[in-house]
């Protein structure tokens, strides 16, 4: 068993780029990142150098990495059992906390994992050889609470040495981020009306209610990915961001939307349907914010979504506790305006945060309704596989809470590669121009911050 973590206050930035900094380029360097001081988020979490890094190939082969752990050979290639292995590895901190990460798991969960995980057989190639799923473990940890305006490290007393002298040195320099190629689109304007149709007649048939479809861009690059994220971060602060490297691959995602949090029991997910673009003036902001409100098509999106999230909710939280607070709320980010509900549940005795992911994922609100075959349809529409896209970014803590992201506005880099995705969901009123267009409004200023 890992000893036991302490918490010692560190002097409080308004954000957390100069302290991983000093951090980024040591082994399993990862950012959470709430975006503030513009964003709506609370924490920003921090850390480097895992005890132990799982990672789960494009096979859905299972693999840790560690020179102190080694899990049990039963496991199999079962990710969700290795990740709860994992976590037990670590003692529970005896003293009461309010942080929301303690030590635990920090990393991503693909799109393609949840797609294994529900036996979706994959038609398609991916453009990328990510692994479906890396997640470190961590002991220790750098926490901002923007609402308390303090910081935390969480560390072992040994932890904590190494850390303070981390700290203590010169940032390296980074080699300057240029783009050196324009983005190009996987697929025409002609390629994507074709399969949107494809779309409209399954909805029409009766397989489906609604279809997530997304498409690709992609672009060559040099340089350092981390001065990538603050040129994006810069354009588009949002609350569930995040950023991690290693090797020659990183994944930069400027999310604003949460899938999962469980603190204590209590789940929450926070589903986004429903876009229009910012005005160029307050009045015509305002107006396009009054017409996504008032949208029979919106509405019905997002209430289609509540209605799967509900459902996936309900078989592991106990019977009767799901509620929705929150229908169809109007909130805006620096390039489009959103309708977000809030679908929450408690969660069962016999069930942990990782039970309740693994039944969830990925998000309803990133596949379509119902969820296995709007999956499926995806799979044999889309070009190529979503990778880190639509999968989620987030934490496991070692007390039993969670917070995960939907990892939409996400880039994905390998080998000088920058990849991008813009979806929205379709139903049978949509149309195929205008739907298009949605899918460049999402990701046009992300393009945009690079080129």
């Amino acid at each position: 068993m890992i000893k036991a973590l302490t918490i010692t206050a560190l002097p409080y930035s308004t954000d957390p780029l100069g302290a991983f900094a000093c951090l980024r380029k040591r082994p399993g360097a990862v950012l959470l990142d709430s975006g503030r001081p513009i964003a709506s988020g609370r924490f920003d979490i921090l850390s480097s150098d895992p005890l132990a890094t799982l990672e789960v190939s494009g096979d859905g082969i299972v693999s840790v990495e560690s020179n102190q752990l080694s899990p049990p050979a039963q496991l199999a290639n079962d990710a969700f059992a290795h990740q709860q292995w994992l976590l037990d590895q670590l003692a529970i901190p005896n003293q009461p906390s309010e942080l929301p990460f303690l030590g635990g798991l920090i990393g991503y969960w693909s799109y393609d994992l949840g797609r294994n995980t529900l036996s979706i057989s994959g038609l398609k190639t991916s453009a990328v050889s990510l692994p479906q799923a890396r997640l470190g473990l961590y002991d220790w940890c750098i926490t901002f609470d923007h609402a308390a305006q303090q910081a935390w490290l969480i560390a072992t007393p040994e932890r904590r040495k190494e850390v303070e002298s981390w700290l203590a040195q010169e940032p390296m320099q980074d080699s300057v981020f240029t783009l050196s190629s324009t983005f190009k689109a996987e697929q025409s304007h002609a390629e994507y009306v074709t399969r949107f149709d494809a779309v409209q007649r399954y909805i029409r048939a009766g397989d489906c209610y609604q279809i997530n479809l997304a498409q690709r861009f992609y672009a060559d690059y040099q340089g350092d990915e981390w001065q990538a994220y603050l040129l994006l971060r810069k354009a588009t602060p949002t609350p569930f961001s995040g950023f991690m490297t290693w090797n020659d691959k990183a994944v930069l995602s400027l999310s604003p939307e949460r899938f999962i949090q469980s603190r204590d029991g209590q789940v929450e997910t926070r589903p986004i349907k429903g876009t229009r673009p910012r005005g160029q003036t307050p009045d015509e902001d305002k107006a396009l914010a009054e017409q996504l409100l008032s949208s029979r098509k919106d509405r019905a999106e997002n209430v289609m979504i509540v209605d799967l999230l509900r459902n996936d909710l309900g078989r592991v939280c106990l019977p009767g506790s799901i509620r929705v607070p929150q229908l169809c709320h109007l909130e805006s980010y620096p390039n489009v305006h959103h309708l977000v509900s809030v679908v929450q549940g408690t969660l069962a005795e016999d069930c942990n945060p990782l039970t309740l992911l693994k039944a969830a994922f990925p998000g309803g609100s990133i596949t379509g309704a119902p969820k296995i075959r709007a999956m499926q349809i995806i799979d044999e529409l889309e070009p190529c596989k979503r990778s880190v896209y639509c999968g989620s970014l987030g934490y496991v803590d070692v007390r039993g809470s969670m917070d995960t992201s939907i990892a939409i506005r996400t880039m994905v880099a390998e080998a000088g590669k920058l990849h991008v995705w813009g979806g929205g969901g379709l139903v049978a009123d949509s149309q195929a121009d205008e739907e298009y267009t949605e899918t460049l409004d999402k990701i046009r200023h992300l393009i945009e911050a690079l080129e």
